[in-house]
Formats: C-alpha cells, sequence, structure tokens
C-alpha cells in the first residue's frame, strides 16, 4: 500500500486521482496532522508519495514513477505519443502550476492596494494565455492526449480550480471547460475528493 501525504485541493488530488485509476490502495495522510512534515520533504510541499521505506517528491516526477511501475492506458510506453504526453504534463506542471502560483504568493505577501491588484491581473492575463494554449492543443478528442484521458488533464482539472480563490476572472475556453467536466465527472477523481473530504473531517 502506498501512503500519500496530501493538502486539500492541492495538486496532490492529481496524484490520488491517478492512484485510484491504477487501482492501488493509498492511506492518505493530511499534512496538518503531521507534526515536523519538514522532516518528510524540507520543502514542505505535496504531494509526498511514500512505497515502502521511500519518499518521493514532486507531483509529475511521482505520477511518471507510477505509470512507469503499474499497468495503464494513461500514457504510451514508447514514440511520439509518450512524448507528446510528457510535454502535456510539463506544460500543467512546470508552466501552468507557476502561473497559478503567483496568486497564492501575492495574497501571502503582498499588501492591499493598487500594486497587489495590478498584480493579480497581470498574472491571470498570463494564466489566459496558457489556458488559450491548452486550448488550441485539445483538437482530436476531448482530452490533450485524444478520446483517453492523460495525467495532463488531471493535473490542469485540479489547478482549475484554484482562481476562484482570488480576485481574478480566469478565461478557460469551451473545450478545455469541456476536459475538466470529464475528468471531474470520473469515478476515479470523484472518489479522490470524497476520500481527502472525509479524511479532513474526520
Amino acid at each position: 500500500m502506498y501512503s500519500l501525504y496530501f493538502s486539500p485541493g492541492a495538486c496532490s488530488l492529481a496524484t490520488h486521482t491517478i492512484l485510484n485509476m491504477l487501482n492501488q490502495k493509498t492511506e492518505l495522510i493530511h499534512v496538518s496532522n503531521v507534526k515536523n512534515f519538514e522532516a518528510v520533504n524540507p520543502s514542505k510541499m505535496v504531494p509526498v508519495l511514500k512505497d515502502g521505506d521511500t519518499y518521493l517528491t514532486e507531483g509529475a516526477a511521482i505520477i511518471l514513477y507510477l505509470l512507469e511501475k503499474h499497468e495503464n492506458n494513461l500514457m504510451a510506453k514508447a514514440g511520439a505519443s509518450r512524448q507528446k504526453a510528457i510535454e502535456n504534463m510539463m506544460l500543467a506542471n512546470a508552466t501552468m502550476h507557476p502561473a497559478y502560483g503567483r496568486l497564492f504568493f501575492a495574497s501571502a505577501n503582498m499588501e492591499e492596494g493598487k500594486a497587489k491588484d495590478d498584480f493579480f491581473k497581470a498574472a491571470a492575463e498570463t494564466i489566459d494565455k496558457i489556458w488559450l494554449s491548452v486550448e488550441n492543443k485539445i483538437s482530436e478528442g476531448p482530452f490533450l492526449g485524444g478520446h483517453s484521458v492523460s495525467p495532463a488533464d488531471i493535473l490542469l482539472t485540479v489547478y482549475s480550480d484554484w482562481g476562484q480563490y482570488f480576485p481574478v476572472d480566469i478565461n478557460i475556453g469551451p473545450k478545455a471547460q469541456q476536459m475538466i467536466k470529464l475528468v471531474q465527472q470520473s469515478e476515479a477523481f470523484k472518489l479522490a475528493s470524497q476520500k481527502e473530504a472525509d479524511t479532513v473531517a474526520n
């Protein structure tokens, strides 16, 4: 069994969803219940996945680890399709995630006023451009990978929910909205969301 350190609504939700898709039993550990989470991960970021005596960090790296270890249809084993899936994962993890991260940074570190408002606006404009790129990539089916859901779709679905916490309007195109809706309606995503909510409640 894996142990997944998580925070509600964070990118650990994507890892949890993929674990469900791989039919892997997972123990959830809410980071607020860990006395010294920094000892588990010095960056104090989630997700962290414990596999036996090994602690794995960085969401995209964890997902690649899981997909290489377990049989799945989420990513091709080789060739152009695999490369495309990895590129889309990096678009999500290394481009979209940091763009939303600027909103969290400003919210936590900037004083209220015009400078903060301008920062939020500029960050939202950047996020809009990335979502436009996602929109343009969805062409052969409802997902970035075509007719089958991919890790990038799951990551982006989690990130798409973050804009609601800030005084900004994020523009997500109709194809990307449809992709998000399909991921949210999947049993793996709904189960992960519910289990995390139950863990927090208890």
